[in-house]
C-alpha cells in the first residue's frame, strides 16, 4: 500500500507515500480510501489529516500507469474525491512542496486545506494536451475566482502557495502555515477545532461560481487563447470547461469536463505531448548506468577555446553557478570572446531577463588563462575548437599531460570520431562527447557522444552536469554525424532533390514550415551557412562516391553564396536584415541545373514535399535504431523536439511515422524508389522499419 496510516491522539493521517513526487497511482487511491473508511469506522477518531511523505504532498497522476486499465481503476481519482467529500468527520489537507495536477484536485476535495509557504501549486495538464479531468476545471474557480482559475489551467504553471494565499476573498486555503515545519501541527489544530465545533462541513463544489462580464469574458478569454495555442485544442477546451463551471449545476459541469477530457485524450496533439514528457524522461536514463553508478564531482570547469560556441557553453555553467575557466591561444581572441559574453548578458537586462547584481555575479565566476597548466584542478573540461580531427589531436593531447586524473575530457564535435579522439589519450575512459547546439546559451538539446571506452561512472557524471545546466541530455553512438547530424542530411539531401526535379527553394520551406517546423532547409543551410554543408559532401564525394546528391548547393557555394553571414545564399538578404528574399539569381542558377541534367520540372504537391522530407528522417532514424546510436526512438523524437525545430504537437518524426502508420510509411517510399531522380537505395525500406511495418507495430 502507498498511503500510510496512523492516529495521533484523536486525529487520523493519512499519508500518500509513492515517490518520487506520491503519484496517485491504484493503490495509493485504495490507500486513501481504507484510511478514509478505518478512520470513520473509529470512535476515538475525531477527524483526519491527508498529506504526502517526502518531497510532495502529489504530484497527480503516476505517469507509470499512463495508459494501462489501472490509471482509470476503481477507486479512481474522482471516486477518491468524492469519498473525502462525503466523510462524516472532517478532512484536513496539509499541502507541502508539490500539489499539482490529481493532487490539487485531491486537496480541493477535501473539507479544509493548510499550505505550507514555497508550495507550488498547478493544473499543469494542458502541458499534455489534455484538461484536468477530476473537477479542477469546476472546483478551482470556485475557491479562487473564474479568472485567477482559468490563467492557471491555460498555462499550466505554477504558482506559490504564499501568492494564492494573498488573494483577496480566495477560499482555497484556510490558512498558511507559519513555515514548512510547523505545517502539520497546524493542520491537526484545525482539525480539532474545527472537529469541536461541529459545523456542517464545507465542499468546495457548494461555492457559487460566476463571472460579472459572462459571455464577453469567456469570448476575450478564447480570442486570446486562440492567438497563443493554434496548433494545440487543450487550453481552448479549457476555457470552455470553466465556463460551465459558471453556467451549470456542479455535476453537470463534471460530466461536461470529463467528455471534453476523454476527448482530448484521443487527439494526436496529446498523444505527441504525452509521448515527449516520458521521453524526456526516458533519455535520462541511459539501460546499463543505473542509481548505483555515482557520478563524479564537478565543481569547476574548463572550456578551450572562446568564440561563439565556447563562449555560449561557458554561459550555460556560468549560470548554474559553477566557475569557469576558459583558454585560448591568444589574448586578442580571448578578449573578443569574453566581450561578447559579456555583451550577451548586457542584452538579457536590458530586455529584463536578469537583474545587474546577477550579471556581475557570473562574470565573476570566468577566469582565462593562455596556459593550459592553469587547468589543472578543473574537473572537466570541454574543448570547442575548430571541426578537424588533426586540430582536436593536438587539444586532447595537451589536455592527457595536464588533467588531474578522473577528470573528464569532453569534445564539442559534431561529426567527428569520438574513440579516435579518445585515443589520442592515455585515458579514453574519461573522454565523451558533448555537442552543445548553437547558440549554446539557448538551445537545450545536448547529444552525449559514448564512446567504446567511455566509463560509465562518466556516463553518470555528464548527465547530471547536463540536468544542472538545465539541459535536454539524449544519449549517441558514435557515428558520423550521431543522431541528429546524421539525420539531416538525408533530409537536406532529399530538400536538393525536390528543387532539381521542379520546387522552388520558398515553396520547399513554406511547405515544411506550415507542417510545423521552425523553419525549412533552405533558410536554416542560410542561417547555419551553406559552406558547412559544402564541406561535408566534399568529404562525402572522397569516402563515399556511390552517394547521390544534387549539385545545385554546389553551385551556390561556389558563387560564395554562403548564406547570411556573406548577405546571399539561397535567398538574398538586406544588410542589417534576416528577411529572406526570393533571388533571381537562385532562380536562373537552378534553371541551368535542370537543363544541364536534362529534367523538365514538374509540378511537386506540398504533401510530397513534406513526406520526402520527413519520411527521410523516419529511415535513417530507423537505421540509427537498428545500428544501437539510439537507444530507443523516442530519444530521437527528443533531438528532433529540441535541436532542430520539429514541431512539438507531432511529437517527433518517429512519433508521428507511428501517427501516420508504418505500413503507410513503407508504401509512400516504394514510389519515391521508383522516381528517377531521387536516390532509390536510400528509400529502400530500413529492416527495422519493413519488420515493424510488417508486423503492424510501431516504433514507440
Amino acid at each position: 500500500m502507498t498511503a500510510e496510516y496512523k492516529v495521533q491522539g484523536d486525529i487520523a493521517i493519512i499519508s500518500l507515500s509513492n515517490p518520487p513526487v506520491n503519484g496517485l497511482g491504484h493503490s495509493t487511491r485504495v490507500g486513501i480510501t481504507q484510511g478514509l473508511d478505518k478512520a470513520n469506522a473509529d470512535p476515538a477518531v475525531k477527524a483526519i489529516v491527508l498529506t504526502g511523505d517526502g518531497k510532495a504532498f502529489s504530484g497527480g497522476a503516476d505517469i507509470r500507469e499512463f495508459g494501462t486499465p489501472k490509471a482509470t481503476q476503481e477507486p479512481n481519482l474522482n471516486s477518491v474525491i468524492r469519498a473525502l467529500e462525503y466523510s462524516a468527520k472532517p478532512v484536513v489537507a496539509a499541502v507541502h512542496s508539490v500539489a499539482m495536477g490529481g493532487g490539487l484536485e485531491l486537496a480541493l476535495g477535501c473539507h479544509y486545506r493548510v499550505a505550507a509557504p514555497g508550495a507550488k501549486i498547478a493544473l499543469p495538464e494542458v502541458k499534455l494536451g489534455i484538461l484536468p479531468g477530476a473537477g479542477g476545471t469546476q472546483r478551482l474557480p470556485r475557491v479562487l475566482g473564474v479568472e485567477t482559475a482559468l490563467n492557471m489551467i491555460v498555462s499550466g504553471d505554477a504558482v506559490n502557495s504564499e501568492v494564492l494565499a494573498s488573494l483577496p476573498g480566495q477560499k482555497l486555503f484556510d490558512q498558511l502555515s507559519a513555515t514548512p515545519e510547523s505545517l502539520i501541527d497546524e493542520a491537526i489544530a484545525l482539525a480539532r477545532k474545527v472537529a469541536a465545533e461541529g459545523a456542517p462541513l464545507p465542499l468546495v463544489r457548494n461555492l457559487p461560481c460566476s463571472h460579472p462580464q459572462g459571455d464577453a469574458y469567456f469570448q476575450f478569454a478564447r480570442n486570446m487563447v486562440k492567438g497563443m495555442a493554434k496548433n494545440f485544442p487543450a487550453p481552448a477546451k479549457c476555457v470552455d470547461a470553466v465556463e460551465a463551471a459558471t453556467k451549470r449545476k456542479f455535476d453537470d459541469g463534471m460530466a461536461f469536463e470529463r467528455d471534453i477530457f476523454m476527448n482530448l485524450m484521443l487527439t494526436p496533439e496529446s498523444r505527441a505531448l504525452r509521448h515527449v514528457f516520458q521521453a524526456e524522461r526516458a533519455a535520462a536514463k541511459i539501460p546499463d548506468v543505473g542509481d548505483d553508478v555515482k557520478p563524479r564531482a564537478v565543481n569547476k570547469v574548463a572550456i578551450i577555446g572562446a568564440g561563439t560556441m565556447g563562449g555560449g557553453i561557458a554561459m550555460n555553467f556560468l549560470n548554474a553557478g559553477i566557475p569557469v575557466v576558459m583558454l585560448e591561444m591568444k589574448q586578442d581572441a580571448l578578449d573578443r570572446g569574453v566581450g561578447i559574453l559579456r555583451k550577451n548578458y548586457e542584452a538579457q537586462v536590458k530586455r529584463g531577463k536578469l537583474k545587474a547584481d546577477k550579471l556581475e555575479q557570473r562574470m565573476a565566476l570566468l577566469s582565462t588563462t593562455l596556459s593550459y597548466d592553469d587547468l589543472k584542478d578543473v574537473d572537466m573540461v570541454i574543448e570547442a575548437v575548430f571541426e578537424d580531427l588533426g586540430v582536436k589531436e593536438a587539444v586532447f593531447t595537451k589536455l592527457d599531460a595536464v588533467m588531474k586524473p578522473g577528470a573528464v575530457l569532453a569534445s564539442n564535435t559534431s561529426t567527428l570520431d569520438v574513440n579516435k579522439i579518445a585515443n589520442f589519450t592515455q585515458r579514453p575512459q574519461d573522454v565523451v562527447g558533448l555537442h552543445f547546439f548553437s547558440p549554446a546559451n539557448v538551445m537545450k538539446l545536448l547529444e552525449v557522444v559514448r564512446g567504446a571506452k567511455t566509463a560509465k561512472d562518466v556516463m553518470a557524471t555528464v548527465m547530471a552536469v547536463a540536468k544542472k545546466i538545465k539541459k535536454t541530455a539524449v544519449v549517441s553512438g558514435v557515428c558520423d554525424g550521431f543522431i541528429g547530424n546524421r539525420m539531416i542530411e538525408e533530409y537536406s539531401r532529399q530538400a536538393g532533390f525536390l528543387v532539381d526535379e521542379g520546387a522552388t527553394p520558398q515553396q520547399v520551406d513554406r511547405a515544411i514550415e506550415k507542417f510545423g517546423f521552425a523553419m525549412g532547409p533552405f533558410r536554416m543551410g542560410d542561417l547555419a551557412g551553406n559552406d558547412i554543408g559544402w564541406a561535408i559532401r566534399k568529404r562525402r564525394y572522397v569516402e563515399r562516391p556511390d552517394m547521390k546528391y544534387s549539385k545545385a548547393a554546389d553551385l551556390l557555394c561556389e558563387m560564395g553564396r554562403y548564406g547570411q553571414k556573406t548577405g546571399a545564399g539561397w535567398y538574398d538578404y538586406q544588410p542589417g536584415k534576416r528577411d529572406a528574399l526570393p533571388s533571381p539569381v537562385v532562380d536562373k542558377l537552378i534553371d541551368e541545373h535542370r537543363k544541364a541534367l536534362g529534367i523538365t520540372p514538374r509540378k511537386i504537391s506540398d504533401q510530397e514535399i513534406v513526406e520526402r522530407l520527413v519520411f527521410a528522417l523516419v529511415n535513417e532514424g530507423a537505421r540509427i535504431l537498428e545500428e544501437g546510436i539510439a537507444s530507443k526512438a523516442s530519444d530521437i523524437d527528443m533531438v528532433y523536439l529540441t535541436g532542430y525545430g520539429f514541431p512539438l504537437w507531432r511529437g517527433g518524426p518517429m512519433l508521428y511515422a507511428d501517427t501516420v502508420g508504418l505500413f503507410n510509411v513503407v508504401q509512400s517510399m516504394k514510389r519515391f524508389a521508383r522516381n528517377p531522380h531521387d536516390d532509390a537505395k536510400f528509400w529502400q525500406p530500413a529492416p527495422l522499419l519493413r519488420k515493424l511495418a510488417d508486423e503492424g507495430k510501431t516504433f514507440n
